[in-house]
């Protein structure tokens, strides 16, 4: 795509006219300046396609990209040809442009953006354009871009009281101990003495009655973990809720406690990794969106 800027028009306008002028008066150095022109208009044409082929236009967004909350994304300008540097580039996305003044050949550069997503779920990343006046301003040159990628946006998490937010598969630290060995609880057996066994746990009245050092063998205590149960939380205001939940999950998380949720239907297990994070922040933002939701 072209579109003729208003320089553009003028030069081409004189063009005419001292064409016309050319063709009336039959003078050679009009002639000359007429030809002088169209070569202009001609290098013109071919360099500023050449400047916008071989340009792609790349967008990294944050991990984390919550609803209503600005997010800084890198829009990066790649530069594939092996020769030609790239002059005066504009991206154009979401209805903003970003400016590349240059590239240099098989070169990649990168400018932010702070951009600001107004409802949660999925969102189509969308076309992008790459622009570019080089390299007289007399017309811009456009190349649309399409692209098929998504992105979650997940609820703007908000601190608020959900009452009844926990259910009752909750369990604090010391509620149950767990019949797996560790330093933490009920002794399980008196069983011989490991090199690497702390000193603490070795069984001294054992070892005196057998004459081998001998060592306490005590189970653990099962880690405290959260069960949320959304399906069952008021939904008066969905959305509320859902921002709720999701300042709940990431504060529990960042505290290092595992957490788990029913949704939909389904139960994931309490986990405190990443991934739990990112899988139960997903459910949330396309609750009510997706095929899976209550």
């Amino acid at each position: 795509m072209i579109k003729i800027n208003k320089a553009g028009y003028l030069y081409i306008l004189l063009t005419i006219l001292i064409g016309f002028s050319a063709v009336n008066t039959a003078n050679n150095l009009v002639y000359i300046i007429t030809s002088g022109l169209l070569s202009y208009m001609l290098v013109s044409g071919f360099f500023g396609r050449a400047n916008i082929r071989g340009i792609e236009a790349q967008l990294e967004f944050p991990e984390e990209t919550f609803a209503g909350i600005d997010t800084p994304v890198m829009v990066k300008l790649v530069n594939r040809r092996k020769r030609m540097p790239a002059f005066l580039i504009g991206i154009e996305l979401y209805g903003r442009e970003v400016f590349f003044p240059f590239a240099e050949p098989m070169s990649s550069t990168g400018r932010h953006i702070t951009m600001r997503f107004d409802r949660r779920g999925l969102h189509p990343v969308g076309a992008h354009t790459v622009k570019s006046t080089f390299p007289f301003n007399f017309f811009t040159r456009y190349r649309r871009v399409s692209s098929e990628e998504t992105l979650v946006v997940y609820p703007k998490p908000v601190r608020c009281g959900v009452h009844g937010i926990y259910d009752s598969r909750s369990r604090t630290l010391g509620d149950r101990p767990s019949d797996a060995s560790g330093y933490d609880s009920d002794l399980i057996s008196i069983r011989d003495y490991v090199p690497g066994d702390h000193p603490r746990y070795i069984s001294w009245k054992s070892t005196a009655k057998t004459g081998v050092l001998m060592t306490k063998e005590l189970s653990t205590i099962e880690l405290r973990h959260l069960m949320i149960d959304f399906d069952q939380l008021p939904k008066k205001d969905l959305e509320c809720t859902i921002s709720c939940v999701a300042h709940t999950v990431l504060r529990v998380i960042r505290s290092g406690t595992p957490v788990g949720m029913t949704i939909g239907g389904r139960t994931y297990p309490p986990d405190n990794s990443s991934a739990q994070k990112t899988l139960l922040l997903t459910r949330l933002a396309l609750y009510g969106q997706d095929q899976d939701a209550a």
